[in-house]
């Protein structure tokens, strides 16, 4: 059944390119200020399945950057903010909402289930490394978001390959860890090459895999999911 909604996106792209979004199924972790936005570009460009991951809840602090982030949805879970919001978008759309953090040992078993595409918008260090490796075991196809945190600048935003970040600690921890275990294969991410805002920096509880964490302006994270957004439906498109 055609859907009247996607009129001006076939108009651009034609019905077989149209189909080829409508067939993908998409794997993204992470549904904060960076995979919100994936998802939601995503979903309107009309992506047919996704499968969303994050075991948080939305805080407060959280409505400076994600898309769900409202007074009423304030300790409501992400993920199913985010189905929801993906079905009031495209009713026909097949989405799996997974409510939990994902432990290292558990990304392997996710990835092999056979994505389209992965979106990684983890912003921890362990389980970003861990899913990266999985994608890399399984040879799925992939894109990895970098630190939005501590920058302002839009235009230092690029499509790159990991070992060519800079300016970016997020990317120099994971390039760390994948040169000490000797994966070196390149794979594209998304990375600001805007130096760090060093003032901008705070220090958790150490919680959750995550020791510290920069300031971020609402629009960065947003860039950065378009980005990867972007990115895949190209990819798709074969474009």
């Amino acid at each position: 059944m055609k859907q009247q909604w996607l009129d001006r996106t076939t108009l651009l792209i034609g019905e077989a390119q149209q189909r080829k979004l409508q067939k993908a199924h998409i794997l993204i972790v992470g549904l904060g200020g960076v995979g919100g936005f994936a998802a939601e570009f995503l979903a309107r460009a009309g992506i047919g399945k996704m499968t969303i991951v994050d075991g948080d809840e939305v805080d407060i602090t959280n409505k400076n950057r994600q898309i769900i982030a409202l007074d009423s949805t304030i300790g409501q879970s992400k993920a199913d903010l985010v189905k929801a919001r993906l079905l009031d978008i495209n009713p026909q759309m097949e989405v799996q909402a997974i409510h939990q953090f994902l432990e290292p040992e558990m990304m392997l078993d996710l990835v092999g289930k056979g994505f389209d595409w992965v979106l990684d918008c983890i912003d921890s260090i362990q389980p970003k490394y861990r899913l990266i490796l999985a994608c890399k075991r399984h040879n799925a196809k992939f894109i990895s978001a970098m630190g939005a945190g501590g920058k302002m600048d839009v235009t230092k935003v690029k499509v790159m390959s990991i070992w060519k970040t800079e300016n970016d600690r997020l990317a120099y921890q994971i390039k760390k860890l994948l040169k000490r275990k000797r994966a070196l294969r390149k794979f594209k991410v998304v990375c600001s090459t805007e130096p760090i805002c060093e003032e901008a920096l705070a220090f958790t509880d150490g919680s959750g895999y995550k020791k510290t964490y920069y300031g971020t302006i609402s629009y960065m994270p947003a860039i950065f999911g378009l980005y990867m957004a972007e990115y895949v439906i190209r990819k798709i498109l074969g474009s």
